[in-house]
């Protein structure tokens, strides 16, 4: 499974804005600066994520974006859902019997390839976005002990 750069900046502006969860809204500008991303491409996403109720806006002069839930209860796998369409690794194991694909029943790979997906699907709807976000702060700390060092 290879995740498009769709995802993975959608993805990290969810982490970004589940790291200042309760703090107030995160501005376009902001998040954009943090990944190196264009504010009209990273809007896009940020729109895609409104739409299925992942953020929220929030409008005026300190406005930008927030998580509409708790960051705890949000699952990455959701997030790489609404973004991607689909996590599955081959399309025979996407949605519907077979996924469309004629071989399905014969195919000799498709239970090699229904084990991985399963455990894919796992790992990503058993992780949090708070998770993630918890792992960028000890991510941030071991790098400034590391610097507080040399």
């Amino acid at each position: 499974m290879k995740l498009s750069t769709r995802s993975r900046y959608g993805l990290i502006a969810v982490v970004d804005l589940a790291l200042e969860y309760g703090e107030g809204p995160v501005s376009l500008a902001t998040l954009a600066n943090t990944q190196g991303v264009s504010e009209s491409y990273l809007e896009q996403l940020l729109r895609t994520l409104k739409s299925q109720g992942i953020v929220e806006t929030v409008r005026g002069a300190s406005g930008g974006y927030v998580l509409r839930d708790d960051p705890k209860t949000l699952s990455v796998g959701r997030v790489l859902e609404i973004l991607e369409g689909s996590t599955a690794v081959v399309d025979c194991v996407g949605t519907g019997e077979g996924g469309g694909c004629e071989n399905a029943c014969i195919c000799s790979a498709r239970p090699l390839f229904l084990r991985l997906q399963a455990r894919i699907d796992d790992v990503l709807n058993s992780t949090s976005v708070w998770e993630l976000a918890k792992d960028n702060i000890e991510q941030k700390r071991r790098i400034e002990h590391a610097k507080g060092l040399s």
